[in-house]
């Protein structure tokens, strides 16, 4: 399962996930300066199954009726890895879920 990982989050994040996920970062993509709107119509078209975020503009920014993946925003006191690592698991078992398109919202 394809999980994209924003320009937002750690890049190094993508490593502490279970190795059935391919985890791949907007940078590694070269979609860094995307828009959202952008970013989630590109990581569709790349058979992306979620995108993993901590941007919460992100739920005000885009038709949520449009979304074309769902969305998952983790959410720390900071975006730092160490606040955001302790989420995986939460992240995981929400992916591993049935997933509609929309936003899900994961903090600690």
């Amino acid at each position: 399962m394809k999980l994209l990982l924003d320009e937002s989050v750690p890049k190094r994040l993508g490593s502490f996930f279970p190795d059935e996920f391919e985890v791949r970062t907007v940078q590694q993509m070269g979609w860094t300066g995307s828009s959202n709107g952008d970013l989630l119509r590109l990581a569709s078209a790349h058979g992306f199954y979620v995108l993993i975020t901590v941007d919460r503009g992100i739920e005000y920014q885009q038709n949520l009726a449009y979304l074309t993946i769902p969305v998952i925003i983790m959410i720390a006191h900071q975006n730092r890895l160490q606040e955001l690592r302790p989420l995986i698991p939460e992240v995981v078992a929400t992916v591993s879920g049935n997933l509609q398109k929309r936003i899900y919202l994961i903090s600690g």
